[in-house]
Order: C-alpha cells, then structure tokens, then sequence
C-alpha cells in the first residue's frame, strides 16, 4: 500500500528593508550585496534610475527601490545598500542593483506559504508583488524581480 505524501519546495529568499517594510527576493537571483557608493548619472532616464556602475568590467544600471515605489527620499547612509540582481528580460538574463534602506535576513519560505497579493482594484498597483509570507510573526513582501525590472521605462537601459 503506497501512501500519498505532499511535497511543498521551499525557497531562500533574501529579505531587505524599505521604509517600515520588508520585501523579498528569490535568493538564487542575488549576485551580490554591496555597499552604496558613487554612481555615473545618465541623462534622460526615470527618476528612479540613480546611474550606473562598473562591476567587474559590466555596466550595471541602479534602480532606487524608494523612488520606483513613490516612497519618500532619504539620504543614503551607512546601512543603505547595492542588491545587485540578475534579470530575465525576454529570455536574456540582465544584471542590475536596486538600492534599498537595509538587508535584513535570508529565510527559508514554503511556496505554499507565499498568498497572493489582495486586490485593490486600480489604486494601487501590485503587479510587482508576486504574494504576501508570514516569517516569524511577520509579514513579508515577495517581489517578483523580473516584472518590477523590466518594465517599459527600463526599456531605454537595453543599450547601456
């Protein structure tokens, strides 16, 4: 008699700070944290778009997670950090950082304890949020990376 079990894939998820919240990325998309420093400004680019940086021998463009979000400006301090992330862009892979107030922590989250986003009707966009987890008392924001980074305003960095 065989018996039926149930098996839920867990993933790691870097998790980082962005005013009083915290929001997740697939871990397997992390290239690397590093601290804030100077970026080269390019002309005519979102607001959003803080410049780019040379890591390693690629051009990297750094997307400011508070201004892609409409949240308050804040100068960049110590804790203010580079999540330098890889892209799927029509199935080309990208690098590009987003600028964020901290890292917090990496955790293990079961795909069945990722809920999807409430629906507020056209006020507020989630179409970056791919679900809601609760880790350790504590609600997460998981963001599905590549939407968030590929969208049309991001378009014109295809040529840096």
């Amino acid at each position: 008699m065989s018996q039926l079990t149930t098996t839920h894939t867990t993933n790691k998820y870097l998790t980082f700070v962005l005013a009083t919240e915290e929001y997740a990325v697939d871990i397997l998309r992390v290239q690397e944290i590093k601290g804030w420093s100077k970026v080269t400004k390019i002309p005519n680019t979102p607001h959003y778009i803080c410049g780019v940086i040379n890591l390693r021998g690629t051009i990297v463009p750094i997307v400011d997670l508070r201004s892609r979000f409409g949240l308050e400006h804040l100068e960049y301090g110590p804790m203010t950090v580079v999540v330098v992330v890889k892209v799927l862009s029509n199935a080309k892979e990208r690098i590009m950082g987003v600028v964020v107030d901290a890292v917090s922590d990496v955790y293990d989250v079961s795909d069945s304890d990722i809920k999807p986003p409430p629906d507020f009707g056209t006020v507020i966009s989630i179409e970056f949020v791919r679900g809601l987890a609760t880790v350790e008392e504590k609600m997460v924001i998981v963001l599905d990376i590549d939407r968030l980074l590929n969208s049309d305003e991001l378009a014109i960095l295809e040529h840096i």
